[in-house]
């Protein structure tokens, strides 16, 4: 058994620096539970599950998006997801003022990627259009981030 205590004795974060899979009942209970057998990484049918801090299993997105496919859950010998018929996570994204449009340069890669379209572009008069992202419709995939640029796109925990 992992001992997280002594883990978290220099450090006050209990979140990995990454998120977990979708549908991960809760840090906790992964960390103290997860075998880190890897199933769940094979099963990855984008492979954006790699190993992170501790060969505990985190989502890349910098390798591509979440198709919320669910083989990553269904995979697990563990008792570490939620029903897949819930929401998968409260992770949205997040355009960061690193973006190009905010300085004044076109680009809307993050729009073309994103399939359920929560990131639409304002027209500015006299400059490029601006991105907006709907986070009640934003689904967490990550398929804006790899793509941007300008790496002006981040996944956070909707609070």
């Amino acid at each position: 058994m992992f001992d997280r205590s002594r883990r978290n004795l220099l450090s006050r974060r209990r979140t990995p620096e990454l998120p977990r899979m979708p549908w991960v009942i809760d840090e906790d209970t992964f960390v103290d539970s997860c075998t880190r057998c890897n199933k769940c990484i094979n099963a990855c049918e984008t492979q954006i599950i790699v190993k992170g801090d501790g060969g505990f299993p985190i989502i890349d997105f910098n390798r591509g998006e979440c198709t919320f496919c669910t083989q990553c859950a269904e995979a697990c010998p563990e008792r570490l997801f939620r029903p897949t018929t819930e929401l998968p996570w409260d992770l949205k994204a997040q355009i960061t003022p690193n973006c190009f449009a905010h300085n004044k340069i076109e680009c809307r890669s993050c729009g073309d990627m994103c399939e359920v379209q929560a990131i639409r572009f304002k027209l500015q008069a006299g400059g490029v259009a601006l991105p907006e992202l709907d986070s009640d419709v934003c689904n967490g995939c990550g398929a804006c981030l790899s793509v941007c640029p300008a790496s002006a796109i981040s996944m956070a925990t909707k609070n």
